[in-house]
C-alpha cells in the first residue's frame, strides 16, 4: 500500500502520523491538516496554522503524493517554495511549513507496480473517421517563480493573528483559548492569517 509519514511537533509533543492512499477521510481521496476539527483529518493547535490548511493526496498516474494550499492568504512552504496555487510533489525528506510550524516528510513508500496500459476504444462499425483518444494529460503543477524573491528556510516573517468568524476583527494568537475579546466567539475555528510586519 501506498503511504507517507509526516513529523511534527505539536504543543512540545512530537507527533507521527501516515498518510495512506485510499485512507478514509472527511473529504474522500484527501487528507486534510488544520486546527479546525470539524473539516480536517489531521488536527493541530498551533495558532500559525490555518483552519483549514493543505491537503495532501495520491495521484495514481503519477503514482506520488501530493500536497495542494487550501488557504491563499497563508500559503505554506514546500521545500523552501511558497505554494500559492496548485500542488506540489512530496518526497522523503520534504520540509513543509504551515505558517511557523514544521511538518517534515520522514518516509515515502511507493509500490512500484507497473502502470495498467490502456487501449483505445474501439471505434463504431460504419466510422469512416475513426478519431484517436486524447493522450492522458497529466495535471499541471503551477510553480511560480519570478513572482517572489529567494525564500529563506525559515517562515516569512510576520505576525499571526486569528481572524474571528463572527466579527472578523484579529485577535493575537494568545487568545485562542479565552475566544474573541470583542464578540465572545470561541477562535478553535478562526482563520490563521499573516498580518504584515510594521517596516
Amino acid at each position: 500500500m501506498n503511504a507517507l509519514t509526516l513529523q511534527w511537533h505539536d504543543a512540545g509533543q512530537a507527533r507521527t502520523q501516515n498518510i495512506y492512499e485510499q485512507q478514509p477521510s472527511k473529504n474522500p481521496g484527501t487528507v486534510r491538516i488544520g486546527r479546525d476539527p470539524l473539516r480536517c483529518d489531521i488536527v493541530v493547535s498551533n495558532p500559525t496554522v490555518s483552519g483549514l490548511h493543505v491537503e495532501i493526496f495520491f495521484h495514481p498516474q503519477q503514482q506520488r503524493f501530493y500536497i495542494r494550499n487550501l488557504r491563499s492568504q497563508n500559503p505554506p512552504l514546500v521545500d523552501r517554495q511558497q505554494l500559492v496555487q496548485g500542488e506540489l510533489p512530496l518526497t522523503e525528506g520534504s520540509i513543509i511549513h504551515l505558517g511557523q510550524m514544521e511538518v517534515k516528510v520522514t518516509a515515502v513508500s511507493i509500490n512500484s507496480i507497473p502502470a495498467t496500459i490502456l487501449t483505445p476504444p474501439i471505434p463504431p462499425i460504419g466510422s469512416t473517421h475513426p478519431t484517436r483518444p486524447p493522450i492522458n494529460q497529466q495535471p499541471q503543477v503551477q510553480i511560480r517563480h519570478h513572482q517572489h524573491p529567494p525564500i529563506s528556510p525559515a517562515p516569512p516573517p510576520g505576525v499571526y493573528g486569528l481572524e474571528c468568524s463572527k466579527c472578523h476583527k484579529v485577535s493575537p494568537p494568545e487568545n485562542l483559548q479565552v475566544g474573541c475579546p470583542w464578540c465572545g466567539t470561541s477562535l478553535a475555528a478562526a482563520v490563521s492569517v499573516l498580518v504584515a510586519p510594521n517596516h
